[in-house]
């Protein structure tokens, strides 16, 4: 098992933050078959083998993934991919 959190600062109003949010859910459904869903401020991930949630909070949104044993050789460049995105889309959208 492997963990991955990331934690992106950002300026963006609750509404521009949930969309970046979902360029962030649509990128990992597509490359990883994650089925995503909205709780609140919530955007749970989930499909076999990976489980995890993306937090919008005032000015960061905290990204917290579990990768089961058959993904977490490739955590590092998961993380890095999805560290790169959010860097991405929480900026563009302000």
């Amino acid at each position: 098992m492997a963990d991955i959190n990331i934690v992106q600062q950002h300026k963006l109003t609750a509404e521009k933050a949930r969309a970046a949010a979902q360029q962030v859910a649509d990128k990992l459904a597509q490359e990883y078959d994650l089925a995503c869903t909205w709780d609140g401020d919530v955007l749970r991930f989930e499909r076999s083998g990976v489980d995890g949630a993306l937090i919008l909070e005032k000015d960061q949104a905290q990204l917290n993934l579990k990768l089961g044993f058959m993904l977490s050789a490739f955590a590092p460049m998961i993380e890095g991919k999805i560290a790169d995105k959010m860097r991405k889309v929480f900026a563009e959208s302000a």
